[in-house]
């Protein structure tokens, strides 16, 4: 008999950001009232599945998008700093088209492979996949949530599916509330798929890249 494990990566729902700032590990970014609607929604997605335990980055817009899972799960919610959002030295800036033009920005963006910008990619992967080893060992023949946010997400995905780090931020599939789902037989990954219990609030709307 083989055990099935899955553990669930699930982006948090839209923060309130009426400055359009970079915030990244920022404190006092908080979901919008949008943003808990999300919540709420992914919440209703895991409603039957097998959730044992549920993990969050330890910023304030992940573990407000963690509560309305934890109330329907009636689990703990375990904080932890391997989900946190990337590093970036744009943090706190609000970028545009024309923000190229900024001494700040360009001496900064000789490297899009690594980024030359903020944490490296194999680095978010790292301790990405140390996370998702810790899940599934949480919830072993069981399923785990892990909350965290686009970036981290979608690196564990290219490493998940084979792919190189290096990306166009624009073409990320991780838009906002969504779940990127690794499913284990034993600890062989066998696929990996994608939801988007929200999509109804966002529709048509372009999936920003970061936060």
């Amino acid at each position: 008999m083989t055990t099935t494990t899955v553990v669930h990566l699930l982006r948090h729902g839209e923060v309130y950001n009426p400055g359009k700032v970079l915030y990244g590990r920022l404190p006092g970014f908080h979901l919008s009232d949008r943003g808990h609607q999300m919540a709420e929604m992914a919440a209703e997605w895991f409603d039957g599945h097998d959730i044992a335990a549920l993990f969050s980055s330890p910023l304030d817009r992940t573990q407000e998008t963690a509560v309305p899972l934890q109330k329907a799960a009636g689990l703990s919610v375990t904080l932890d700093d391997r989900l946190v959002e990337a590093a970036n030295k744009f943090e706190g800036m609000a970028l545009s088209r024309r923000s190229v033009r900024d001494p700040r920005v360009f001496s900064r963006v000789y490297n899009p492979f690594l980024p030359s910008w903020g944490e490296p990619y194999s680095e978010i992967v790292a301790r990405m996949v140390e996370m998702v080893k810790v899940a599934r060992r949480a919830a072993w023949g069981r399923e785990a949530v892990c909350v965290s946010h686009q970036l981290p997400i979608w690196m564990a995905r290219r490493a998940a599916e084979g792919k190189r780090l290096w990306h166009r931020p624009d073409l990320r599939e991780c838009n906002l509330a969504s779940v990127t789902s690794l499913t284990f037989v034993e600890q062989r990954l066998t696929s990996v798929s994608y939801a988007e219990p929200a999509a109804v609030l966002y529709k048509d709307e372009p999936a920003l890249p970061g936060a």
